[in-house]
């Protein structure tokens, strides 16, 4: 499997330290993606930083185990790190549940143990929160900006734009305005 040095940030969010979080911290990543739901990708993939900062750890073993009460206490504390706390809270627990049962508490693995493309898809999409086009992104950034491609990775790598070929915060301005442009088409062509 071809591995590649780890970038230092992924522009993501406009924060530093959320971008090297994200980059640095492969279930930090996970989580971001499991938060991109009706909010900005800047603010999905904050939130692995504020949850960090709030419960003083990012351990999915520990927050797994954590009453589910308390975790949506973390999610609504003002700022708020998604509009819809109570639900996300939920959802990133059961991410942090898989995580700790089906990985040994090691979000690395979901991707450096795949045996193949078809693997790492399959492995992704079984994650709670994680769903198709999540999976391709995801795919995408693990082959592109982590430089983790097991074999066959080219047969499930997205040929379309995604959260992977961003490397500049103005790729992210760019391929934010491309999904506008692509939403925005969508809905003409159903009126």
């Amino acid at each position: 499997m071809a591995t590649a040095s780890k970038p230092e940030r992924l522009h993501y969010t406009g924060n530093d330290e959320a971008d090297r979080l994200i980059a640095g911290e492969p279930f930090a990543l996970l989580m971001g993606f499991a938060l991109d739901q009706q909010v900005t990708v800047q603010k999905a993939f904050s939130g692995p930083l504020v949850i960090r900062q709030r419960l003083g750890h990012l351990d999915a073993a520990r927050i797994a185990a954590t009453d589910p009460g308390e975790l949506v206490e973390v999610f609504r504390t003002p700022p708020a790190i998604h509009r819809f706390p109570a639900s996300m809270a939920g959802k990133v627990q059961a991410l942090c549940q898989a995580i700790a049962d089906d990985y040994a508490n090691d979000a690395a693995r979901v991707w450096t143990e795949a045996a193949d493309g078809r693997d790492l898809q399959r492995r992704l999409l079984a994650l709670p929160g994680i769903g198709e086009m999540k999976s391709r992104a995801l795919i995408a950034i693990v082959g592109r900006r982590l430089g983790v491609k097991p074999p066959g990775w080219d047969e499930v790598a997205p040929t379309t734009p995604t959260l992977g070929d961003v490397e500049t915060p103005e790729d992210l301005a760019r391929y934010q305005e491309g999904k506008r442009a692509a939403k925005a088409a969508a809905r003409a062509a159903k009126s």
